[in-house]
This record gives C-alpha cells, sequence and structure tokens, in this order.
C-alpha cells in the first residue's frame, strides 16, 4: 500500500448538505426550517429545560441538602492494602501510601479502616484510624500514630 491508495473506509465520508441552494437541490426555498415559526428565524432556538413559559420542572421540584464547605474529606485505606503493598517494618506515611499506588492524592489527611487482615508489623502515621483498624495494627505487633 501506497500513501495514494489510501481511502477513507467506504461509508465513513458524506458529503456536507448544502442548503438554501435553489429548489431543485431539495433543501432550497425554506432550508428544511418549514415556514415561519420561533425555530425557523435566526438565532432562534429555545434554551433547555425551557416549557413555554410554564415553571421549569427544574425550579417545580424543592431543594434538598447542602455542602460543608468545612467538611474535611479523608482519602480511605483498609488494613488488607497495607498488607499488600508493605513489607514487614516498613514506616507508612501519605506520602509512602502515594508511591505505592494505594491512594492518588491525601486530600486533607489519610484514614485507616480496618477492613482485612494484618500479619506485618508496620508503623503507621495518619490523621485518623477506626478502632478495629488501630487494634489489628497493634495486635500485629505496628504502632498506629496519629498524626
Amino acid at each position: 500500500m501506497k500513501l495514494h491508495e489510501l481511502q477513507p473506509a467506504a461509508g465513513s465520508v458524506k458529503d456536507v448538505k448544502r442548503i438554501g441552494r435553489g429548489h431543485g437541490s431539495g433543501q432550497g426555498k425554506t432550508a428544511g426550517k418549514g415556514h415561519k415559526g420561533q425555530k425557523a428565524r435566526s438565532g432562534g432556538s429555545i434554551r433547555p429545560g425551557f416549557e413555554g413559559g410554564q415553571m421549569p420542572l427544574q425550579r417545580r421540584m424543592p431543594k434538598r441538602g447542602f455542602n460543608n464547605i468545612f467538611a474535611k474529606e479523608f482519602a480511605t485505606v483498609n488494613v488488607s492494602e497495607l498488607e499488600k503493598r508493605f513489607e514487614s517494618g516498613a514506616v507508612v506515611d501519605a506520602n509512602a501510601l502515594i508511591e505505592s499506588g494505594a491512594i492518588k492524592d491525601a486530600k486533607d489527611g489519610v484514614k485507616i479502616l480496618g477492613n482485612g487482615e494484618l500479619t506485618k508489623s508496620l508503623t503507621v502515621k495518619a490523621v485518623k484510624f477506626t478502632a478495629a483498624a488501630q487494634e489489628k495494627i497493634e495486635k500485629a505487633g505496628g504502632k498506629a500514630e496519629v498524626m
């Protein structure tokens, strides 16, 4: 195959529909817009959600909840992840977790959850621990240090 032999796949390229170019084209006169009305005018389109002046659905529905701007968001890691990703005796902190791929970024800190088993002795430094996670880390001979 040579460069001059290259062609797009059959049926993948369509000719542009040239509207408003005489009635012989089949798209002359009104150019496919029908007769008069808002949609036939230039710039005439109605915004999404407009219901002809009736109160739109998104405004009829009640508001619910709120976003607490002071809420802290923690990156969460299960004890089972620590078991998989770290060797015994390792110091586990936010940077170590990011490097190992357990979390993408630390957000407002790391919280260790107690799902899974831990057999390795690790020193874990985090902002928060669940009671189960702290118990499992200490049972395995490690330390759970709150930062």
